[in-house]
């Protein structure tokens, strides 16, 4: 059920942006019990003129690498799901395309359940 939204500059190869999708999949897949099949990702790709960001808030430095991972799922997770999610996803990133983990910006959006049709005009979890 979530919907994840990976924004990045525009440049990145098929390849590396594949490697991005399937390691959130398998972050969401291990760490916060996502079932099998349940994958709708969308990928957008900036021009660095609409890619906008703090190269050291927080005091993490970040370069044009970034990784912007908005999730929106369900209000179901503790906050250990929720933290073992983050933890995965840049450890997987890290391995595989090799993203830097100060580049991985997560942003968690949680809904409703009854706020999600997955098709047919139907709200199958409400």
């Amino acid at each position: 059920m979530p919907l994840v939204r990976i924004s990045l500059l525009k440049g990145k190869s098929r390849a590396y942006r594949k490697a991005i999708q399937d390691g959130v999949y398998q972050a969401m897949r291990e760490a916060f019990d996502v079932p099998e099949d349940d994958c709708f990702m969308l990928i957008d790709e900036y021009k660095p003129s609409n890619f906008i960001y703090s190269h050291s808030y927080l005091g993490i430095i970040r370069d044009d690498d970034l990784a912007i991972i908005q999730i929106t799922a369900n209000n179901t997770r503790t906050l250990e799901k929720k933290k073992a999610l983050y933890a995965r996803v840049v450890e997987l990133l890290a391995e595989n395309p090799g993203v830097r983990p100060e580049n991985i910006f997560i942003n968690l959006v949680e809904v409703q359940k009854e706020n999600w049709s997955f098709g047919n005009g139907i709200a199958q979890y409400g």
